[in-house]
């Protein structure tokens, strides 16, 4: 039997929010504006000094903040962190699979060992941190499970083959599950963010046939598109957790290319490569 729907609006104050990449960039900005609404959290990273500083940031919000350092590349840890999860907060309601990491380099630049590490970080720590909290998830009368994908999971430019592909999977995992929990009290929401100001191109990994000149450049290219303020992103992607948005695009940069590529199914991508040249 379907539950009742709950209220359109979905209210944050007293809820827990779990959030991975949560010691900078989005994964901070989320936390913070989860904290501003009153929302307790479990915050989550391997980086366990930015991780103290975002904890220090939310609790001056008055909120319940636990902090829990790990490696997403390990499974054994992912399927353990539920019960520390309990163990600090009465429950689950909201988790937000937000930590990524980048790659650059075409395929045939890319070693396999490296394209296997990107997928475990950014689709099967989405996926495994999903099947853990699903039972607490199902236990809340209101939850949301939010992955984060990326402008990259809407189109594939040359030289992110991992990284498009990886965030194509988390798109189609999301859409996917997002049907298969309908009538449930369980919502999900896929988030494409455009270019946010975060650190993920300078900390990215790159092919080792490249140069050093080949990847200043690649960086610095990249380092230019990314201007949105963490802080503006990670407002909008709670405004639309509240409103139980099945989809946010985050930024106008990302709004063109998602009107780009359904206008254009096909040659999209080299409209949007002119385009780049010319700027």
């Amino acid at each position: 039997m379907r539950r009742p729907m709950p209220a359109r609006r979905m209210e944050l104050r007293d809820r827990t929010a779990v959030i991975t990449g949560a010691a900078s960039g989005i994964g901070r900005a989320v936390a913070l504006s989860l904290a501003r609404r009153g929302c307790h959290l479990a915050l989550v990273d391997r980086d366990a000094a930015g991780l103290a500083e975002t904890a220090a940031s939310a609790a001056g919000s008055g909120v319940r903040v636990s902090r829990h350092p790990l490696d997403l590349a390990d499974r054994a840890a992912i399927a353990a962190l539920p019960a520390a999860v309990v163990a600090e907060h009465r429950g689950v309601d909201v988790l937000v699979n937000n930590a990524g990491v980048a790659l650059g380099g075409t395929f045939e630049q890319v070693e396999e060992a490296a394209f296997e590490w990107l997928f475990e970080i950014n689709f099967w720590a989405v996926v495994r941190m999903t099947r853990a909290f699903l039972p607490l998830l199902r236990a809340s009368a209101d939850a949301r499970i939010v992955n984060v994908s990326s402008l990259y999971g809407l189109v594939s430019p040359p030289g992110q083959t991992a990284y498009s592909a990886s965030k194509f999977a988390v798109r189609g995992f999301s859409q996917a599950l997002r049907l298969e929990l309908a009538g449930t009290s369980v919502g999900v929401t896929v988030v494409h963010p455009g270019g946010v100001a975060t650190s993920i191109a300078e900390n990215a990994q790159t092919a080792p046939s490249l140069t050093p000149e080949e990847i200043a450049h690649g960086k610095e290219r990249a380092q230019q598109l990314l201007r949105m303020p963490p802080e503006r992103a990670g407002e909008i992607i709670v405004r639309g957790i509240e409103r139980r948005r099945p989809r946010v695009i985050v930024g106008t940069d990302a709004k063109i290319v998602a009107l780009f590529e359904r206008l254009l199914p096909v040659s999209h991508m080299n409209l949007i490569l002119r385009l780049q040249v010319q700027r």
